[in-house]
């Protein structure tokens, strides 16, 4: 008798700790309001990030578009802190705020050819051939089917050398049509080459 009712004790506890687990799994809401409240000390986040929940798959899909890759990074990790085992799927563009000629100024132009200077890669004199290569390289970064860090890019007088090498000749036409459609750019010279297999 004894034994049986152990048993029972045991069987009631584990259906009552079952409950509690399930019990204890936020809503939809409860989910989306404390990942926005990970998010909220950091304003670029809060406002550029699209949070979609489902609770009972425990995942989240985060979509948006931020002007850095580690504004993304940090938007990932605030939500996995959000709940233990939460799978966060990463949809987050990123793009590069881009400076108006009228916000680029000389000091910036100084510290841009110091880079790429350091980098092996030529700035031009005039402000302008500075801000186009800080443009480029920006969106370099920002789009993830160019190998920002194996391209080399030039500007003088406005025109822009791309040297180094691609995965595919796609990406050598994408680093090309950045170059082009980048304001301010008068003419590009695409030297790129393109790795074989």
């Amino acid at each position: 008798m004894r034994v049986l009712l152990t048993f029972s004790l045991l069987g009631v506890l584990a259906l009552s700790g079952c409950s509690r687990n399930t019990a204890s799994r936020p809503s939809k809401s409860e989910l989306e309001q404390n990942i926005k409240n990970k998010m909220a000390n950091e304003p670029q986040l809060a406002t550029a990030i699209v949070i979609s929940v489902d609770p009972d798959k425990n995942e989240v899909v985060l979509t948006g578009v931020v002007p850095t890759e580690s504004l993304r990074t940090e938007a990932v990790q605030l939500t996995k802190s959000a709940q233990d085992g939460l799978v966060v799927t990463d949809k987050i563009d990123v793009k590069p705020h881009e400076l108006s000629r009228s916000e680029y100024t000389e000091d910036m132009a100084r510290e841009a050819r110091e880079k790429a200077n350091a980098l092996g890669q030529t700035i031009g004199d005039s402000i302008d051939d500075a801000w186009i290569h800080t443009k480029i390289t920006a969106k370099l970064i920002g789009n993830s089917q160019t190998p920002a860090r194996k391209i080399d890019v030039d500007v003088v007088n406005k025109v822009v050398t791309l040297r180094g090498t691609v995965e595919s000749a796609a990406a050598k036409e994408e680093v090309d049509r950045i170059a082009k459609e980048t304001e301010g750019v008068q003419r590009v010279r695409n030297l790129l080459k393109v790795a074989v297999g």
